[in-house]
């Protein structure tokens, strides 16, 4: 079985014996996005028949290439609604593009289509309380001249009006449940479902990435999406909170899937509570299109000064010039993992700290494993590797409480987002997706 995933600067894949999840082979190549997203898919094909594998029996895929999933929310006021929409929609894979709060007007309708979301996430109202928001924008959506599919996750006393609004203007929709029932309760299920039936039923197919249907025959989830259910899977095979955090070209991702207990587990203070499955995208971080992010946060946090935060901008702005450069050399290799450290610590800080002064921290001090992803990381000797690990788990003035007991560890052959594809695909079962997971803990 070949999982695959198709990302933006590379497509990466790794085969799996379908009876126990061990795996095979792993293989790497540049994203052929410029010609057909397939190509380097073949490219992979033929590398591994060379290896002497015959020809996988089922393919699984994720993509995030040409842009990923686009999302903007609509929701009824920013802090409540609105706010629970972002936080599904990081959780459904997605980079949201656009939040738009309250009655729609004109000008917001027009932000929202320079925005070019893929998916709108429709929410507003808890059930049985406000519809007038709510309605007031299905209707504009209806109206609106935007291609992009829509997900409704609103008040479910109006459903079935929405449902005409859409249905008369031609509009491609799914109905689900509610994102906020009632206050103080989040329910993303629904919603992440359903933003994955709409990214594989109208977006993958969409975005030109290949000529013929293969391509969108075989992609099963976003890129995000499978990571977080690979975490998920993770999570459950170890018994044990997880933390991942993902060091990308263009953003630093982090996921944690967390058990409450004690006062976590029984209060819901929040208005709007926090996920214990989340992940946060952090777009101003990146090891190559967002460098100079990175600098500017290495002096915001307080993690590098003086001569060594210029050699570090003057490096990412070298980066950002030239995202192709392969770092040469001791010195190049040096500032090289100094930015993924400063982007990872980051990262996590932000993911971990609270979003608004007055709100608790997420709840990190149990975690039982921390994980590292990205190239930078799976490439580098493995005392660079504990370098940014130890990082993290050393971070005592970042403003979170650091985990005493966490065990570290790398995914170097990138095991977790084949995991979260095993967990979702038909004729597998859980079984062979935890076996997958266990293997990022003992590969790394």
């Amino acid at each position: 079985m070949l999982c695959v995933d198709f990302g933006s600067t590379f497509t990466k894949a790794v085969l799996l014996d379908p009876t126990d999840g061990r795996l095979l082979a792993h293989a790497s190549v540049p994203s052929t996005v410029s010609t057909d997203i397939l190509d380097g898919y073949r490219s992979i094909r033929e590398t591994l028949a060379t290896q002497g594998f015959p020809v996988a029996d089922e393919v699984l895929a994720c993509s995030s290439a040409g842009g990923g999933l686009r999302l903007a929310v609509v929701g009824y006021e920013r802090s409540v609604t609105a706010e629970a929409g972002h936080r599904v929609g990081l959780s459904a894979g997605a980079k949201v593009v656009r939040v738009v709060a309250g009655p729609m007007t004109t000008a917001q309708v027009a932000t929202l289509r320079a925005a070019r979301p893929d998916v709108i996430l429709l929410v507003g109202g808890t059930d049985g309380g406000n519809t007038n928001v709510l309605l007031h924008n299905g209707s504009r959506l209806a109206k609106a001249r935007l291609g992009a599919a829509i997900v409704v996750a609103g008040n479910v006393d109006v459903r079935a009006e929405l449902a005409s609004f859409l249905e008369s203007a031609g509009r491609h929709f799914v109905l689900t449940d509610n994102v906020l029932p009632q206050i103080g309760v989040i329910n993303p299920m629904g919603a992440r479902a359903a933003i994955r039936e709409v990214f594989l039923r109208h977006v993958i197919g969409g975005k030109g990435l290949s000529k013929g249907p293969e391509f969108a025959a075989m992609v099963r989830a976003a890129t995000p999406d499978a990571m977080l259910r690979g975490v998920e899977t993770l999570a459950a095979a170890t018994d044990g909170d997880v933390l991942v955090f993902d060091v990308g070209g263009a953003t630093t991702d982090v996921y944690s899937v967390i058990s409450p207990e004690g006062e976590d587990a029984v209060l819901r203070k929040d208005v709007v509570p926090q996920l214990w499955h989340a992940r946060t995208v952090e777009g101003d971080l990146g090891m190559r299109w967002n460098a100079g992010g990175v600098a500017d946060a290495a002096k915001a946090e307080h993690l590098l000064s003086g001569s060594d935060l210029s050699r570090l901008r003057t490096w990412a702005a070298r980066m950002e010039a030239n995202p192709a450069y392969l770092p040469k050399g001791g010195r190049e290799l040096e500032l090289d993992l100094t930015l993924a450290r400063v982007a990872a610590v980051t990262a996590v800080r932000r993911h971990a700290r609270p979003a608004h002064p007055g709100d608790p921290a997420r709840p990190l001090t149990r975690l039982a494993h921390i994980v590292g992803s990205g190239g930078v990381l799976r490439y580098s000797p493995e005392a660079s590797q504990d370098s940014v690990l130890r990082a993290i788990t050393s971070d005592f003035a970042g403003g979170w409480k650091v985990p005493a007991e966490a065990r570290t560890g790398v995914d170097s052959a990138y095991l977790l987002f084949a995991a979260g594809l095993l967990t979702d695909a038909e004729g597998h079962g859980p079984e062979v997706a935890a076996r997958v997971a266990r293997q990022v803990l003992s590969s790394g």
